[in-house]
């Protein structure tokens, strides 16, 4: 697959799942569901790190002690999320 196609359906990808999180904000699920739609919306946000780091930062070709690294900073990430999220309430 060429850069160019594999780097579109990257972008499609990326499109889609931001629009689906941008649905979730919109359509009020915060109001009426709000552990789902925050769980839907950091399940999400996890999705979308995972490729931009995999595909533009070049992740995918890079030896896997440094995916592991950036994994590492990605979790610690969403535990400082979901921790902040308690003071939200």
């Amino acid at each position: 697959m060429s850069h160019l196609k594999l780097y579109t359906a990257i972008y499609v990808v990326l499109f889609v799942l931001a629009t689906v999180q941008a649905l979730v904000e919109v359509t009020g699920m915060l109001e009426t569901a709000y552990w789902a739609a925050f769980g839907l919306i950091i399940v999400l946000s996890f999705a979308k790190a995972v490729v931009v780091a995999g595909y533009y930062q070049h992740l995918r070709w890079e030896p896997r002690s440094l995916t592991v690294l950036m994994l590492m900073g990605l979790t610690a990430a969403l535990a400082l999320t979901v921790a902040a999220s308690y003071s939200i309430l």
